[in-house]
């Protein structure tokens, strides 16, 4: 696809106009300076043919000296790949030296170049703009990325520098599978998405909080495509040190609903804090595929021992402490040497193929009869729970990584304890297994009620 990217001096609104080109709030925007400082990436679709728009993070960001280096590598990688680069400007602040130093690196590059002008709100702030004709770029727009006025004008400009669109394949789009990276501050979640890439795509830092927007980024392993979604780190709201901090930390707890499957990343030498469980229990909630990665494997191998033996101990402590995310299969990994990295993507696979399992209406009656008759439901108010029918949904949502779903037609779903409920569901487990899925229940009973369970 058509790329463009974005880049300027911090504070100057490219996060604004990211986010106006995608029509959606994606990048953060704030007034801190410094906040973006991976490449984030989303499609416009305000022009003719849609073209793919990279933010990045600001070229001479002093105010996070630790990140400067890698924000100006990321923003430069971004434009060897761009077909137009925007470079944008703030015309409150006027040209600044830190302006015309970004203006005199990007001279010389052999993409299109648009200077554009923001944050002119109004018909009175256009003479604003004029100053920044003696930069000398062919191509200038003035804009207000906050209110959206002259964006229309923009899209135009890119259009016209583009190069043509391909012809779009009529077949119908694949759906890739969206994996999160999810995990407390300073597990090696990015670490471990460059480490799937083999590319310095996010900022990796020993520095609690690196991350701060959600990144997308599509990734190709042994023949399959996923999008991989890289988080914040998610810490204990009391803890939060910003309200850029804050906005991060919702963004990676919504990341968790929205995606396909989640990876919960765990730091091996740490073991399960109580974020951990924390984290592990909004994956429970939102009812979705999980698979959990214990990492920095290396690190505990140092310490010598009987590696069975470690290995054993530690799933058998992430079982202990996570055990309402049991459905989860552990894998043991280093992100730093890449060690077990591809058996992740193995069992990701392992995953997706039972997602598409389906149980055979007439052995799963079968199945659940025999489980009442072996142990039968608790008696409420003078009445016990009677399964009358058991199906598995044959509705399919969008998700390539879809929870088993099952109908169960009941005398009264009131009746039905969460203890039987996953003594079913467990039965259920040990016939068709489904590693890394919920099992979903929906109750059906004779006067219509219904009820949503799940085990977990």
């Amino acid at each position: 696809m058509r790329n463009v990217a974005i880049i300027g001096r911090p504070n100057v609104g490219k996060s604004a106009l990211f986010n106006r080109l995608a029509g959606r709030m994606i990048s953060i925007v704030h007034d801190q300076a410094g906040v973006t400082r991976d490449r984030i990436a989303s499609v416009c679709k305000l022009g003719s043919a849609p073209f793919e728009i990279v933010d990045t993070g600001g070229i001479g960001s002093e105010p996070d000296p630790d990140f400067a280096e890698s924000t100006r590598e990321g923003a430069f990688i971004a434009m060897e790949s761009a077909d137009v680069i925007l470079f944008v400007t703030d015309s409150i602040d006027g040209v600044t030296p830190l302006d015309a130093e970004v203006a005199s690196m990007v001279r010389g590059t052999a993409r299109p170049l648009i200077l554009v002008v923001n944050k002119v709100d109004t018909e009175g702030h256009e003479s604003r703009a004029f100053e920044f004709s003696r930069l000398g770029f062919k191509h200038t727009c003035a804009v207000s990325a906050a209110h959206g006025r002259g964006i229309g004008d923009l899209v135009e400009e890119i259009e016209s520098l583009l190069p043509e669109a391909e012809i779009a394949d009529e077949s119908a789009p694949v759906r890739l599978p969206k994996l999160a990276l999810v995990g407390r501050p300073n597990v090696g979640k990015s670490s471990l998405v460059n480490s799937i890439l083999n590319d310095n795509r996010t900022t990796v830092s020993e520095i609690a909080g690196t991350t701060r927007d959600t990144i997308d980024v599509e990734a190709e392993r042994d023949g399959n495509r996923y999008i991989l979604c890289d988080t914040a780190g998610i810490r204990h709201r009391s803890r939060h040190n910003s309200s850029v901090e804050v906005f991060s930390v919702m963004r990676s707890e919504k990341t968790i609903r929205r995606v396909d499957l989640n990876i919960l990343v765990i730091d091996a030498t740490m073991g399960v804090t109580m974020q951990d469980k924390k984290i592990a229990g909004l994956i429970q909630q939102a009812k979705k595929p999980a698979i959990i990665a214990l990492n920095k494997w290396d690190l505990i191998k140092k310490q010598g021992g009987d590696e069975d033996e470690l290995l054993r101990e530690h799933i058998e402590h992430i079982r202990q402490e996570l055990f309402f995310l049991d459905y989860a299969p552990v894998v043991v990994l280093s992100a730093l040497t890449g060690e077990n990295v591809r058996r992740l993507f193995t069992m990701v696979e392992k995953v997706r193929q039972h997602s598409t399992r389906r149980a055979g209406t007439g052995e799963l009656n079968r199945v659940l009869r025999a489980a009442m008759e072996r142990q039968s439901p608790s008696v409420k108010s003078n009445r016990r729970f009677k399964l009358l029918y058991a199906t598995q949904a044959n509705e399919r949502n969008e998700s390539p990584i879809s929870s088993p779903l099952f109908i169960l037609f009941v005398n009264d779903p009131s009746l039905l304890m969460e203890s039987y409920v996953n003594y079913l569901c467990a039965r259920i487990r040990e016939k068709w297994e489904f590693p890394g899925l919920p099992i979903l229940l929906r109750l059906r009973g004779r006067e219509g009620a219904t009820a949503n369970l799940m085990e977990g």
